[in-house]
C-alpha cells in the first residue's frame, strides 16, 4: 500500500473534472420568463404603489386624492386577473402578490383613510374598528385562496363570492367620506358602526354575485353601445366623483339580497336534481321488490288456502 507524502493532496477531489452535462443543466433552471407572464404583475405592482400612495395623501390631508388613488388601484386589480387569463399570463407568484397587493390595498389603506379622516376622533374605540376593517380583509383574501381550488364546488358557483370581495369592501365602507364631501356632517359614531359592519359582511358567508362571466363574450351589435357606457361612466366618475361613488355604494349595498336570492335559486334546483334520481331509484326498488313478492309461488300447506 503507497504511502502519500505529507503535504500532498489528491488533485480530483479538489478539482473535479469538468461536467459539460451539469453545467447545462444547471443553466435550464434559469429559463427565460415570457413577458406574458411579467404583464399582470406590473399591474398588480402599479395597484399596490397607488394604494402606498393613498396613505402618503391621506396624512398630508389631500383626501380627495387619496380616495381617487384607492378608486385607481380598484380599477388596476379588476383588470390584472382578466388580462392574465386573456393573454395566459397566469402563475403562482401573481397569485401570491395579488393577494399581498389587496390586503395592503383593501384593507390596511382604506382603514387608515378612515382613521385620519374621522375614527380618531373616538380615538383607541376607533383605531380598533380600523383594525378590525383590516384583519377582517386579510381573513376574506385567506379564505379566497383556501376555497378558490375546492373541486367540490358546481360549475355555477364561480359566479359567486362567499362574503363581499376586498375591493368592493374598501370601496363601500369609504362611503361616509363620500357623503361628507357632497355637504353631509361628519358622525364618528355610525362611521364606527358603519365600519364594523362592512368588515362583517367580508367574513361573512353572504354569497356575492362575481360578476366574473361578464364581458368575456361581447355581441357585435353591441360594441359600441359598450363603448359609449363605459366613456360616458369614467366622465362622470371624473366630473362627479362623490356622487358617482355614493350611488354606487348604496346601489352594491341595496344589490347584496339578490345576489343571496339568486344564490339561494341554484342551490335549490341543484337540490332538486339530486333528490329526483334517488327518488327513482328507490321507487324502481319497491317495484322490483314487488314483482318478485307476486311472482314467488305459494308454498304453504294446502290446508291453509
Amino acid at each position: 500500500m503507497a504511502i502519500r507524502p505529507a503535504g500532498c493532496y489528491d488533485l480530483g477531489i479538489m478539482f473535479p473534472p469538468f461536467d459539460p452535462q451539469r453545467n447545462e443543466m444547471r443553466r435550464r433552471r434559469f429559463r427565460a420568463i415570457p413577458v406574458r407572464v411579467l404583464v399582470p404583475n406590473v399591474i398588480t405592482l402599479l395597484a399596490l404603489c397607488a394604494g402606498l400612495t393613498a396613505i402618503r395623501l391621506a396624512i398630508e390631508g389631500k383626501l380627495e386624492w387619496a380616495l381617487g388613488a384607492i378608486v385607481f388601484a380598484a380599477a388596476l386589480d379588476g383588470i390584472d386577473g382578466r388580462v392574465a387569463r386573456m393573454i395566459k399570463g397566469q402563475s403562482r407568484f401573481g397569485a401570491e402578490l395579488d393577494s399581498l397587493a389587496d390586503f395592503v390595498n383593501f384593507g390596511v389603506v382604506p382603514a387608515l383613510i378612515l382613521y385620519f379622516w374621522g375614527l380618531n376622533e373616538l380615538r383607541s374605540v376607533g383605531w380598533i374598528a380600523g383594525l378590525v376593517f383590516a384583519i377582517c380583509a386579510g381573513l376574506r383574501l385567506a379564505r379566497f385562496n383556501v376555497m378558490i381550488d375546492d373541486p367540490n364546488k358546481p360549475d355555477w358557483a364561480a359566479n359567486f363570492f362567499t362574503g363581499v370581495p376586498a375591493p368592493a369592501g374598501a370601496i363601500i365602507v369609504l362611503l361616509p367620506i363620500y357623503i361628507n364631501l357632497l355637504g353631509a356632517p361628519k358622525i364618528a359614531v355610525l362611521t364606527l358602526l358603519y365600519t364594523l359592519a362592512v368588515a362583517f359582511l367580508m367574513v361573512s358567508t353572504l354569497p356575492v354575485y362575481s360578476g366574473k362571466k361578464v364581458g368575456t363574450r361581447v355581441p357585435s351589435e353591441a360594441v359600441l353601445p359598450v363603448f359609449v357606457v363605459i366613456v360616458l361612466f369614467v366622465a362622470l366618475l371624473v366630473s362627479y366623483p362623490w356622487e358617482v361613488l355614493t350611488a354606487g355604494s348604496l346601489a352594491y349595498i341595496v344589490a347584496l339580497p339578490f345576489g343571496w336570492l339568486s344564490y339561494r335559486k341554484y342551490k335549490t334546483r341543484d337540490e332538486a336534481a339530486a333528490i329526483t334520481p334517488a327518488k327513482h331509484r328507490e321507487d324502481d326498488a319497491q317495484a322490483t321488490t314487488l314483482g318478485m313478492r307476486q311472482d314467488a309461488p305459494d308454498e304453504r300447506p294446502e290446508r291453509l288456502n
